[in-house]
């Protein structure tokens, strides 16, 4: 396995250059930038947004803190259960309906940003965008992967568990479990386009297989 540091200015470059390069002119394009909170999964997409469009790419970025189930069924069995976190707080089935499927092959284009508001347990009520065709979706939030959500791009950020559990807050320490049956369970760093390692945020590293 070979890691080659670069700068989190040089790696949104990457990126953006990897999708605007992948992007169909006359489709849509999905990407998934997966990672546990601490490694900023939602900074990283929003990093991409402008430079992308500034490519011509209508580009959405999409939360999936914006697709949480609502409060009943998310916290059933407790606001600390390392299993429901990871087998069910994310509404995926509406991530797919209002976002993914739209953006697909043979969709309308017609996506929803956001469908949840978790702090105030009820919908957003946000209004359908129009994608025009050569539109890149940027999905960013944790467990993305192996799942089945379809995405043309993945992007996994890593952190060693050392790592993880240095930067993890305590009162977010009951989720370290999950990150640990989601690298057992699904092994995203074997199938993920690109895998990036994010121990100290300021010295991201992309990996690869010599």
């Amino acid at each position: 396995m070979r890691v080659r540091p670069v700068t989190p200015e040089g790696l949104a470059e990457e990126l953006t250059e990897l999708i605007a390069a992948a992007a169909p002119a006359d489709g849509w394009f999905r990407v998934a930038v997966d990672g546990p909170p601490v490694a900023e999964p939602d900074r990283l997409a929003e990093a991409l947004v402008g430079p992308l469009r500034a490519r011509g790419h209508a580009t959405l970025h999409v939360r999936t803190a914006d697709f949480l189930r609502p409060a009943s069924v998310r916290l059933e069995f407790g606001r600390t259960n390392p299993d429901a976190y990871y087998e069910g707080w994310v509404d995926e089935a509406g991530l797919r309906r209002e976002v993914l499927d739209p953006a697909g092959p043979g969709g309308t284009g017609r996506v929803l940003p956001s469908l949840w508001d978790a702090r105030r347990d009820r919908a957003t009520r946000a209004a359908y965008l129009n994608l025009p065709p050569g539109g890149v979706v940027l999905v960013s939030g944790d467990l993305l992967l192996g799942s089945g959500l379809p995405f043309e791009l993945a992007v996994h950020l890593v952190l060693s568990p050392a790592a993880l559990a240095r930067r993890t807050p305590p009162d977010l320490a009951w989720t370290l479990p999950v990150y640990e049956r989601y690298a057992a369970e699904v092994a995203p760093e074997t199938f993920a386009d690109l895998v990036v390692t994010v121990n100290d945020p300021r010295h991201p590293a992309i990996m690869s297989v010599d």
